[in-house]
């Protein structure tokens, strides 16, 4: 659906400036993310960090002409452009999906709690798209810009709606349930996730079910205390359907539930009739999943046979655009658990940011997009604009639909009528060094591409949640003013995570600076396409062209570096050079004495080949109260040494000394900037507790023997037996960075959510552990550390800090990166 501009400038009561007649299909409010420039309306939003008004400019030269503000530009620069102006741009895009949805009278889902939200709307879709058009959220669009975007998507051909709603503090969900207006309520579950902005988890429970206040029926678990004690209290009107496994007076009684090897099977009753379905899952969250799901299929009155036939297929959500090393050079983003417009949209700009950089050419290998409700013409109209806008090289087409629409994409292109001929043809042979996005409707069985492309040369892998990356830095962030600046460290590998996309990530959420150890890696970035400030912490001397020619800005922490810089400098004829200033408060490890202010003062100002941009020093002992004096005391000393220098002279001078730790502790001493280490990868600092876990280091089970008791196992016959064992061997060992001190049964792996202890001695790049008692098979995985087994467990073992475990992780390890 499409609105006049006039007629969204009326909704919104706006005060048009322009007089452009437009058409609207399109909702922006990220600049990035430009496709259909003539039809899209950008919102101005303003945040702590980030000022919309900010790109107006940018996004006119690119071809916008609609823009929704709050501060009116010079009119003068813009003449063909239309600007609304509101007191607020977010409460205006919210209000404008407000009004969009009161269009509709359809069913629609909204869907919160804690975890769980994404995958049964996911399986929703699986379960209920056979027989109805869907507009749902694309992947997790669940925030207060989210869920409008998502709602604008409904369009005439809808006939259900499925919107996710999140929230992060009290008050959220007030705006969501005027936007979502659900007729289905479904409430996941309720745990710690985002939990410290509520006083407990009872009034988290209590805002989430006030998105339910005008539903006509409401889902949840009705064995859970707190959540039927929460709705209970909302006093809501509607109709419950509270699934139980203990009370056979609920609505939904769940009779059975047996776990297989791979599958669970699961009898209930409803409304007084008997039935039964399996899914091909058997961890906790998926059943408490599929029963959310039943229950909504059940008050959708899907027959009984359909939803046993539609659960048995349900497929895993693979939430997560993942980002894999392919053959030839390649670059795989996996993302072939759906295909829609709205999620193709997404994955196609995920694409385009992280080729651009790159210089390789984009390939998309695509399926047809099935139930749409649209016609062939018309959806293929779009994916060839959306294809086309995103700068796609290439075209490889599966499917009957998009091989009739061929014609439409004027790009290097081929074409298949399903995968088992893409399978058997040759243009895989000639994909090289190419950014590939592979997106795929679930019919098409697109895994199968994945797995062809898909470079294997080590069956260990690091995963990277890149998601929770940003959640860690979000989480610190809400701790500053909104003018502190941040440095997030990405050396040593971004402690193991991978550079590049670490620091692609980081820029993109607009953070103030990178800081490297040596120029080699600053230089690394910038051949990749990092363009944000990057410092380095450690520079060398051999080292100064390299970070002339690649603006990386050093540190410098004595007379003697400082010279030999200011003489390479005035050499190569650069004048203004950034630098950082290191101040010794008491580390004692580098850096200029306070009493060595005067003459660095001089020294500096007597010279234009380089100029301070910031002075900082380092906390010795912000993590532990026992320190605390003689941190307030280097904070003192800084300050008094840091004034010393920024007040001779008449530029900003930043001034910073909190890290990880500072920044929770010791929130007075956040100056102009803090500096954000081991706490951006999910590791607090200050008491060792996981925040937002970003590594998960696994591997898989080669194969398991049966060995007598009193038998050895290893060298040096270090793993004696005591009873007779199932050994299971797995291809990781301490040149992939597994300490030998956690062999002979002094730590575990998981195995399928048990312990699963190291037998003998670690081997360079085997070892074996003891699943005697561990339902497993040989391709199993095994988790080295994650979510499942903290990396801080493995840390106090070994007596160490998980700095040291996170960049022991040998660059043989592939890197696999997920975003949502």
């Amino acid at each position: 659906m499409s609105y006049s501009i006039e007629t969204i400038s009326q909704l919104l009561c706006a005060k048009r400036i322009g007089d452009k007649e437009s058409r609207i299909d399109w909702l922006l409010t990220d600049s990035r993310s430009l496709c259909f420039a003539e039809e899209t309306l950008f919102f101005a939003l303003q945040s702590k960090r980030n000022d919309g008004h900010k790109y107006i400019s940018d996004l006119y030269a690119r071809g916008v002409r609609n823009f929704v503000v709050s501060q009116l530009p010079d009119t003068a620069s813009f003449t063909d452009a239309n600007f609304l102006v509101v007191a607020n741009p977010l409460k205006a895009l919210q209000k404008l999906a407000e009004l969009h949805r009161a269009k509709f009278q359809i069913p629609v889902i909204g869907v919160t709690g804690s975890n769980g939200k994404t995958v049964v709307k996911e399986w929703l879709h699986q379960l209920l798209s056979p027989d109805r058009v869907i507009t749902r959220s694309p992947r997790s669009y669940n925030s207060q810009i989210g869920v409008p975007l998502s709602v604008w998507q409904l369009n005439e051909e809808s006939e259900l709606a499925i919107i996710e709603a999140g929230i992060s503090e009290m008050g959220e969900m007030r705006a969501l349930q005027s936007i979502i207006r659900p007729t289905i309520g479904i409430l996941t579950n309720i745990g710690g996730a985002h939990q410290e902005n509520f006083f407990s988890l009872q009034e988290k429970c209590m805002e989430k079910v006030s998105l339910f206040k005008d539903c006509d029926v409401v889902i949840y678990n009705g064995d859970n205390d707190l959540i039927s004690d929460c709705v209970a209290k909302n006093m809501l009107t509607a109709r419950e359907i509270a699934w139980s496994k203990k009370d056979k007076e609920k609505p939904l009684f769940i009779s059975a539930i047996n776990k297989g090897t791979d599958r669970t099977s699961i009898s209930y009753r409803y409304l007084g009739f008997d039935n039964s379905f399996t899914i091909p899952f058997i961890d906790d969250a998926s059943i408490e999943n599929s029963l959310n799901c039943l229950a909504a299929c059940l008050y959708l009155m899907v027959p009984n046979e359909e939803i046993t036939a539609r659960m048995a297929k349900l497929e895993p959500v693979a939430m997560r655009l993942e980002v894999k090393e392919g053959k030839n050079g390649c670059v795989l983003i996996n993302d072939t658990y759906n295909s829609d417009i709205a999620s193709l949209d997404i994955a196609l700009d995920f694409l385009y940011r992280r080729s651009e950089a790159k210089g390789m050419k984009r390939t998309l290998i695509l399926s047809d997009i099935l139930e749409t409700g649209q016609s062939t013409t018309l959806l293929y109209r779009k994916v060839t604009q959306l294809v086309h806008s995103r700068g796609i090289n290439k075209i490889i087409g599966v499917g009957p639909e998009i091989t009739s629409s061929a014609k439409k994409f004027e790009i290097e292109k081929y074409f298949f009528p399903n995968t088992e001929a893409l399978l058997k043809s040759e243009v895989f042979s000639s994909l090289r060094n190419e950014v590939i996005l592979i997106k795929g409707s679930r019919d098409f069985a697109f895994e199968r591409i994945s797995e062809e492309l898909e470079l294997k040369v080590h069956e260990t892998i690091l995963e990277i949640n890149l998601n929770a990356l940003v959640a860690n830095l979000n989480y610190f962030r809400a701790k500053l003013k909104p003018e502190t600046k941040m440095v997030c460290m990405v050396k040593a590998f971004a402690y193991g995570a991978g550079s590049y996309e670490v620091a692609k990530t980081l820029q993109d959420h607009r953070v103030d600076y990178l800081a490297v150890a040596v120029a080699d890696e600053g230089s690394d970035l910038r051949k990749a396409g990092i363009t944000g400030s990057i410092m380095i912490m450690n520079p060398e001397m051999s080292a100064f062209k390299t970070m002339f020619d690649y603006k990386l800005e050093p540190e410098v922490y004595s007379f003697h570096l400082l010279d030999a810089l200011i003489k390479e400098a005035e050499k190569e004829g650069i004048t203004n050079f950034p630098i950082h200033v290191k101040l010794d408060t008491g580390m004692h490890r580098l850096g200029f004495a306070p009493e060595d202010m005067p003459e660095l003062i001089k020294r500096l100002k007597s010279q234009n080949a380089v100029l301070p941009r910031s002075v900082f020093s380092h906390l010795v002992g912000s993590d532990s109260e026992k320190f605390d004096t003689f941190t307030r005391q280097q904070i003192e000393i800084f300050d008094e040494a840091s004034l010393q220098l920024t007040s001779a002279f008449q530029h900003k001078i930043l001034r910073h000394i909190c890290n990880s730790a500072g920044i929770e502790r010791f929130p007075g001493a956040q100056h102009d900037m803090v500096r954000l280490g081991i706490g951006l990868y999910g590791v607090s600092a200050v008491d060792n507790s996981i925040i937002n876990n970003v590594s998960t280091l696994k591997t898989t089970i080669l194969q398991i023997r049966d060995v007598p008791k009193e038998d050895s196992v290893g060298y040096s016959r270090k793993g004696r037996l005591e009873r007779d064992s199932r050994i299971a061997a797995i291809p990781i060992g301490y040149a992939d960075g597994l300490n030998r001190h956690l062999g002979n049964g002094n730590a575990y792996c998981m195995v399928n959510g048990k312990k699963a202890p190291y037998v003998g001695n670690i081997c360079m790049d085997v070892c074996m552990i003891d699943v005697t008692d561990i339902d497993c098979k040989e391709g199993d995985n095994a988790i080295i550390f994650g979510d499942e087994l903290p990396i801080t467990v493995l840390s106090d073992i070994l007596d160490t800090i998980p700095y040291e475990i996170l960049t022991s992780v040998s660059s043989r390890v592939k890197r696999v990166y997920f975003q949502d």
